[in-house]
């Protein structure tokens, strides 16, 4: 019963995906408001700085460096809503006890 059961859950998934091609699925990331880092990783000069790939609602993309004990993006200004993109780094910082 429980086999008959995931066999169709899993070809419910498959006909979904075929027949829905543009489905939404959740994206893995760290977001706040329209802002997502899609990846994050240490800087590899210094364990205090963590490199952000973000991207907003409207298709701007960009990569930043976060100053975890500073508390500051670098660049301070691009297509990324900045007050958002500060605000992720911040967490992004606790996350990875830096703060």
């Amino acid at each position: 019963m429980i086999r008959a059961l995931s066999l169709a859950a899993l070809a419910f998934g498959l006909i979904t995906r075929l027949i829905v091609p543009g489905a939404v699925q959740a994206s893995p990331g760290l977001c706040t408001g329209p802002v997502c880092a899609d990846d994050i990783t240490r800087s590899a000069k210094n364990h205090w700085q963590l490199v952000l790939k973000l991207n907003d609602q409207l298709g701007h993309r960009e990569k930043v460096v976060m100053n975890c004990r500073a508390g500051q993006l670098s660049p301070m200004s691009g297509p990324v809503d900045r007050a958002y993109a500060t605000s992720i780094g911040r967490r992004a910082c606790r996350l990875a006890g830096e703060a």
